[in-house]
Formats: structure tokens, C-alpha cells, sequence
């Protein structure tokens, strides 16, 4: 782990990650700051499943070994965390990493190895690096003695990452010893009671392991989702965070998904621990090693209109008692695999009048004047020139025509879009070849209609000469009414007409500008740029929307 990280419901960046059931999205990071966080590293860090206990695994000073186990305490969640205090009955000279909680906080488990720095086997060890364990009487007591949990758990080679599932039967670790698949493997065991012996570990196989490096992983409350580390192919660094669900606890486990670049970043991204409610998820990213805070919000907006509300609901009631992945959020974020009450009671609890991920909607409904508001924010458009209002005249409700010649809208800044997921969607009709719907002033063309055919376009790209725009073959300038939509998702740029992909290519970043919009003209107000039609319903989302 190289960053610690909370998920709790607050701004959202956008990723859109896609599982077997529902789908559900990441929020703003936000620095623990001190105490949690130090100029040293931080290395791997586990918060007891009421939120008010959080284990450090910290090379700072004061230790008595190189890494550490540190632990902070709060008298509820929403207080800060107090002071860090070095768990002396565990810690030694060698190393204390990976720490792990039962669920009654009254098991401690944890590694005695990590990665930069072997310290050496801690005695009475049974191979290269093992698991430990030790318990207490209460949450006000001590920590026993260290105790190694011996075979089958420790094997000859390295055992490490240890986790216990929330109802004690289910214990995962990370190891490389023979059967694996890779440099290391997750290896999982399970038991029938919380006083019944464990079976052996089983290797969880070539759908959740690769042939690279796959550990440093929790499990959720419900055993339905498994977030985990790993270097395998496919991700955006060194070592990323991935998840894996199954839709119940005697189902497989379907193919890891990327957190993608909202989470994951070019260093190492890792480590991370889900509180119960499985809202918040402690974790690892990036290479400055501090504690961070982020959100999982399930993904409501069935219909994709910007809009949560009773129409969404409708679309649970119509697929009732199915296994209907859109609509399954319940037990949030990731479902169970049926559409029931816990679906409808998730939706009940985050019902928004407006998507938290819509964060410019100018419906241009207005009757009069020269403003446009903004329905998501406070970035309204000033009017130029003297453009038509039509209070019916739109796909949604108003509409606003322009004139080609000195009609068009002006935002004001707008926040740096490209350094996140984003998508744009607009409804059109008119225009000519060569004009432009939605372009950044001192940037680039977001939307226009190619100056030869007048077929949907943008030149929004990744920065450099090699980089081009992206055009297709749908004219959107042949009189009729257009759902125009660019979205790029971190790795694709992708143009839509209609809800319909009509031209998609690769771009791994895109020319990043805060500049203000101009909707109705291009990024100069070139003479000829002038949109000549109706524009309405323009919205901008800081998540890949899927049509």
C-alpha cells in the first residue's frame, strides 16, 4: 500500500465501475491529514468494523523494529482520529504489516513481512515470512502475545496480507508457495462455525488470480466483493486496485475489474479495508503513502437522464423479483443478484432531485432574458447576441434558437474536466457544415458538424501532434432533432448521435483547460462557426455516462 483511503459518500469523480451486478462509482479523495498521516510511510493501515479503531503498519519513529503497528482510536465516526499509539505488546524488531480485525475487534491479525524492508523471520516462524495472530479479552485490554497461526496457513514460502470475513468462517491471504499461479496468489480457507477448524487453503483460481503479483486484499461485509492489489496487465501503473464480485457466497467469482484512473494512479495502489455499511473503503494509492478518504456510490440513474427520481423507481418495479444487473444496488453498492425491497430501499436513501454527477445542466428553458441557468450548479451562461428563446419549441420542454451569425452562450470556468472521467450531451437540430455546438475558449472544438459533410466531430484529444480529432460518418446537420454526446472514460474517446457509438478511438489523457465554454459558436467565434439551429438540454457529467 502506498496511500491509505476511505470511500464515503461525498463529491463524485466519475469512474463507472462495472461488475456483475450493480454499478457503482468512486468519490473525491480527501487527505486524513495528521495524526494518521507523516512525513514517513504509511505502508498498509485496517479500521475496525465500527469505524472507531484504525491499525497502521508505519515505518515513522518512535517503533521498535522498521515497520511498525501504530493504532488511533475516535469516540465516534464523525470526530477526528487522535493520537497514533505504537502497539509495543506486538511490535519487535522485525516487521509488523498488513494488520487485520475481527469483526469484534478482539483478533488481531497480521504479517511479519514487508516489502523493502526483511527485516528477517520473527522467531518461531515456519517458513520464509508467516502470519500471526493475537487476541485480547476486550476492547479496553491489551494485546496478548503474538502467536504463529502455524500450518496450513504458513507454508514454506511467503504467507502475508491476511484477512478474516466478516462473519469469522472465511479467511484469505496472500502466498507464493507451490500451486499458485503466479508470483503471488490469493489463497483462501473456510470453516463451518466460528469454533470449527479450518480447511485447507484453496488456491481461488485463474478467474480472481493471475500470473503476476495479486494480494493486499479485503472482503466485503456481505462476501460479495473482493477488492484486492495486483500488477497484472491491464491496469494504469505498477500496481493497481481491482475488484471482483459474485452474486452469493456459493456463486463464482466473476472477472477483476480495474478501478480505473478516478483510483488508480502510476504508482502502487493497494491495501484496502471496507467498513461494514460498505460505504467507505480504507486503501492504498498512489507513492506519497498518506491516508485518503473517497466515496462508492452506487450508480441510481438507471435511465440515464441526469435525473434520479420516479422514473427510476418505475424501472425497479418493472423488473421486480429478476436478476436485473442495472437495478440491483441493494445491499449497496454491488446488489445480491435479485431486484427486491433492499434494491428499492438503496434507491429511497440516495434519491437526489439532480445526479451528484451532473455537474453543468443549462436546460435552456428560460422564456426570456440573457441568462441561462445552470440547473447542477452556479456556472450560468450570459447570452450574446439576440438567439431565440422557445419555451416549447425543445426535445426537453425549451429550446434555444440561434441565428449562424453573432448568436451564442458564454459560461463561465469551468473545473479542469479531463483530469477526471467526463461526458457532454447535447440536443440539436440545424446547423451547417463547419459550425460548432460546444467549444472551450483558448481550447478546442468539443462539438461541431465536419466543414465538408457536416458529420458529428470533435477535436478534443490527447495532447501532442500525434493526436487527432475523432470524426464519424453521421450527419447531424440534415434538419432532424440530435442527441449528441461525447464521452471519454479514461481510455476511450467515444462520439454518440442518438445513443448510438458512431466513432470511438484511444486516448489515454486528454488536453486539459479551465477556460469558460462557448455553447452555439467555435473556440474563436470565427465568422462561420455560428451554430444556425436549436440547441437544448446540455449537460456535462464528471463520470462516463453510458447511453
Amino acid at each position: 500500500m502506498k496511500k491509505i483511503i476511505s470511500l464515503v459518500l461525498v463529491l463524485v469523480l466519475g469512474i463507472v465501475v462495472e461488475v456483475a451486478n450493480a454499478d457503482f462509482t468512486f468519490g473525491e479523495p480527501v487527505n486524513l491529514g495528521p495524526p494518521i498521516n507523516t512525513p514517513s510511510r504509511e505502508v498498509s493501515g485496517f479500521v475496525s468494523a465500527d469505524g472507531l479503531e484504525i491499525y497502521i503498519s508505519s515505518e515513522r519513529p518512535g517503533g521498535l523494529g522498521y515497520i511498525d503497528m501504530w493504532c488511533s482510536t475516535r469516540e465516534n465516526a464523525n470526530n477526528p482520529w487522535g493520537p497514533l499509539v505504537n502497539v509495543q505488546e506486538i511490535n519487535s524488531r522485525y516487521n509488523e504489516a498488513f494488520p487485520c480485525l475481527s469483526a469484534d475487534g478482539l483478533t488481531l491479525y497480521f504479517s511479519d513481512w514487508y516489502y523493502w524492508n526483511a527485516a528477517g523471520d520473527r522467531p518461531g516462524g515456519v517458513g520464509n515470512h508467516d502470519l500471526w495472530m493475537c487476541t485480547r479479552a476486550s476492547r479496553n485490554d491489551p494485546w496478548g502475545t503474538p502467536v504463529n497461526m502455524g500450518a496450513p496457513f504458513n507454508s514454506g514460502g511467503h504467507d502475508i496480507c491476511p484477512i478474516i470475513s466478516h462473519d469469522g468462517l472465511t479467511f484469505i491471504f496472500a502466498s507464493n508457495r507451490s500451486g499458485g499461479l503466479g508470483d503471488l496468489d490469493l489463497w483462501m480457507s473456510t470453516r463451518p462455525t466460528a469454533e470449527g477448524d479450518w480447511a485447507a487453503p484453496v488456491n481461488m483460481g485463474p478467474t480472481v488470480n493471475s500470473s503476476a503479483w495479486d494480494g493486499e486484499e479485503c472482503l466485503s461485509t456481505d462476501g460479495l466483493a473482493l477488492f484486492f492489489c495486483s500488477n497484472r496487465s491491464g491496469g494504469m501503473g505498477s500496481y493497481d486496485l481491482w475488484v471482483t464480485t459474485r452474486r452469493s457466497q456459493a456463486a463464482a467469482w466473476s472477472p477483476p475489474v480495474n478501478f480505473g484512473p478516478a483510483i488508480n494512479t502510476s504508482g502502487g495502489d493497494g491495501a484496502p479495508s471496507l467498513l461494514p455499511d460498505q460505504k467507505t473503503l480504507y486503501c492504498g494509492i498512489g507513492g506519497d503513502y498518506d491516508g485518503y478518504e473517497v466515496p462508492i456510490v452506487p450508480i441510481l440513474d438507471f435511465n440515464s437522464d441526469g435525473i434520479v427520481n420516479v422514473e427510476d423507481i418505475v424501472i425497479i418495479t418493472e423488473h421486480w423479483g429478476e436478476n436485473y444487473p442495472l437495478c440491483d444496488i441493494g445491499p449497496a453498492p454491488w446488489g445480491d443478484g435479485i431486484v427486491d425491497i433492499q434494491d428499492l430501499a438503496v434507491l429511497t436513501e440516495y434519491i437526489e432531485p439532480i445526479d451528484q454527477t451532473l455537474i453543468a445542466h443549462w436546460t435552456l428553458d428560460e422564456t426570456e432574458g440573457d441568462i441561462a441557468q445552470d440547473s447542477a450548479g452556479d456556472n450560468d451562461a450570459f447570452v450574446i447576441g439576440n438567439p431565440v428563446w422557445l419555451p416549447s419549441g425543445g426535445q426537453v420542454d425549451g429550446a434555444l434558437m440561434l441565428d449562424g451569425l453573432d448568436d451564442s452562450l458564454v459560461t463561465g470556468p469551468i473545473p479542469n474536466l479531463v483530469e477526471r472521467l467526463f461526458s457532454v450531451f447535447a440536443w440539436i437540430i440545424g446547423g451547417a457544415p463547419g459550425q460548432v455546438i460546444i467549444s472551450q475558449s483558448g481550447g478546442v472544438n468539443w462539438f461541431l458538424a465536419d466543414p465538408t459533410e457536416g458529420n458529428l466531430m470533435t477535436e478534443l484529444k490527447s495532447p501532442g501532434r500525434s493526436a487527432g480529432p475523432l470524426q464519424s460518418q453521421t450527419n447531424i446537420t440534415d434538419g432532424h432533432w440530435h442527441r449528441i454526446g461525447l464521452v471519454w472514460d479514461g481510455l476511450y474517446r467515444t462520439l454518440y448521435v442518438d445513443d448510438i457509438v458512431v466513432a470511438q478511438d484511444t486516448q489515454t489523457n486528454l488536453e486539459a483547460s479551465e477556460n469558460s465554454l462557448y455553447i452555439g459558436t467555435g473556440k474563436a467565434m470565427e465568422a462561420g462557426t455560428y451554430w444556425s439551429g436549436l440547441i437544448d438540454d446540455v449537460r456535462i457529467y464528471n463520470r462516463a455516462v453510458r447511453p
